[in-house]
């Protein structure tokens, strides 16, 4: 469809006159564009580095669970195990919860999952809030943000600590939900997929902070470091600009042009790209508050809502969660030998180099292929894992049957240790494909699908919608592995990564290279 250049007239959309002195340089009536020449990229990438201290914020509170938790009932342990060794053997060293403030299993699977049911309610407000600007919001959430873990550092109660988890994971949910918006808005379309991966790295860069430093370090001591990363963010976020998509939303286009300048470089041609704002805002403003005006959000909205909640469905529900929150106790359970606190963080390590390279395939290979891949992979590794582990039982139940004198407290051996390299392998193969394909992917395609006028509600409906997933993830893992046993709950999320393959080949269209203004209900 044609459309004409636009110009901004106080708080109104007007058509552009040719012959004005504007952007760009004009004779005889007509518009001339400027050559682009070499994009300049430096900007962006420092505004992508500045805002992915949310990021690394949201990761460190996401390996937090599992030490903490550690440290939490370190002081019951080890007067309940005192002499006996470490727990089953594997065990980093005592650190101990010295603060007499103790939990039960129940109350510390709270602890864990609490964050996410704020999550939840964290991104329909932050979706709601960035009609206020993805900046304003992002500065102001990082305060609350900081201030529930400093609060955790002096909890005296569990209850406390349920108040902050959920606060936590309020915050967390707007800055990460935010800051997607942010990346997708300012970026070049050539390097979007890149400085996306960008927010990703970071996020694993705090989980794999966390889960080291928590082996040394109390819940309390840990939770102090944490509070440091959100102020870091409000600050950095102090120097850089407001999206140019919000500032023209807003009638505030001299602003606009300045923040463009900023982050394409003053030798780079903004014409083109302020006119493509314009235009999206002026075929947006002629559709709102009347009938037809909701009809139109409504076909706006249903092909980015079904794509972008079905990839979370898929990547919530593919025992991600699983490996996230209970990676110690599954390892635990499969490993005959191997550390499995030291598998944790082998894995966080590779997650974070899966998503070091996930940011250069993304804009060279493409967001379909990766995605594709990605599932296949999963569900392999998936299948392998609960294969392992279901001979593995089947080892130790022979063994139970053969052996009837064993002493007090000795388990019958099952697979020798010498095996452990491959549930260490299956669960590696599964965390490079997540990290590099649907991980990043779905949250890519969030800021990418939903057209600009609706891009607040869509990412905000997204977002909570991925969280009530993880949420009821990370609940009902237990009632899996009971009701089905361990291998039985992995060959379910390998059913459900097989699932997820079906969806995105006949649903998730391909989105590399392509501006924002392409991206709607028309081509997808």
């Amino acid at each position: 469809m044609s459309r004409g250049p636009y110009q901004m007239t106080g708080h109104a959309l007007q058509p552009l006159n040719p012959t004005s002195n504007g952007l760009g340089t004009h004779t005889a009536g007509t518009m001339v564009n400027l050559p682009r020449g070499k994009s300049q990229y430096l900007s962006q990438v420092l505004a992508a580095v500045a805002i992915s201290l949310g990021p690394l914020a949201a990761g460190l509170g996401k390996g937090y669970s599992s030490p903490a938790i550690a440290s939490l009932q370190g002081k019951q342990s080890w007067e309940a195990g005192h002499g006996a060794g470490a727990y089953r053997g594997h065990g980093l060293g005592h650190r101990g919860n010295y603060t007499l403030l103790t939990v039960s299993p129940q109350e510390a699977s709270w602890v864990a999952s609490l964050s996410l049911l704020g999550a939840l309610f964290g991104a329909l407000v932050g979706g709601l809030a960035m009609k206020f600007g993805r900046k304003n919001v992002l500065l102001i959430a990082s305060l609350p943000f900081s201030a529930s873990w400093l609060v955790t550092v002096y909890a005296e109660s569990v209850q406390t600590m349920f108040a902050t988890s959920f606060v936590g994971g309020f915050c967390c949910a707007v800055v990460l939900m935010v800051s997607q918006v942010y990346i997708s808005e300012i970026s070049d379309p050539d390097i979007r997929g890149f400085l996306s991966a960008v927010l990703k790295i970071f996020s694993h860069i705090g989980t794999l902070l966390s889960l080291t430093l928590g082996a040394y370090l109390d819940w309390r001591e840990l939770a102090m470091i944490i509070s440091g990363a959100p102020l870091l963010l409000f600050v950095s976020m102090l120097y850089m600009p407001e999206t140019p998509s919000f500032l023209v939303l807003s009638g505030r286009e001299p602003d606009a042009v300045r923040a463009l300048r900023f982050l394409r470089g003053n030798d780079t041609d903004i014409t083109r790209e302020l006119i493509t704002i314009r235009n999206n805002i002026l075929t947006a403003s002629t559709h709102q508050y009347t009938y037809r005006g909701l009809a139109h959000a409504a076909a706006r909205l249903a092909h980015p809502i079904l794509i972008t909640c079905g990839l979370m469905f898929f990547q919530r529900f593919s025992g991600a969660n699983a490996f996230q929150f209970y990676s110690v106790t599954i390892f635990s359970q499969t490993f005959n030998g191997m550390n499995p606190h030291g598998g944790a963080i082998v894995v966080g390590f590779v997650q974070l180099l899966a998503s070091l390279l996930s940011g250069l395939l993304i804009d060279t290979i493409g967001r379909l292929p990766l995605l594709i891949a990605s599932s296949v992979f999963m569900s392999i590794a998936l299948a392998g894992f609960g294969s392992f582990v279901y001979y593995e039982q089947l080892s130790r139940h022979n063994s139970y049957v053969h052996v009837q004198h064993l002493p007090p407290g000795v388990a019958p051996p099952g697979i020798s240790a010498t095996y452990d390299w491959i549930p260490l392998l299956c669960v590696l193969v599964f965390t490079v494909s997540f990290s590099m394909g649907i991980s990043p992917i779905s949250w890519l395609l969030i800021g990418e699908l939903f057209p600009l006028e609706y891009r607040g509600l869509g990412s905000a409906l997204a977002t909570s919608f991925s969280y009530a997933c993880a949420f009821i993830g990370v609940k009902t893992y237990v009632d899996f592995t009971q009701t089905l046993g361990l291998h039985g709950a992995f060959w379910l999320y390998a059913a459900f990564s097989l699932a997820g393959l079906c969806f995105i080949v006949c649903f998730v269209p391909e989105t590399k290279g392509r501006d924002l203004d392409e991206l709607d209900s028309r081509y997808i």
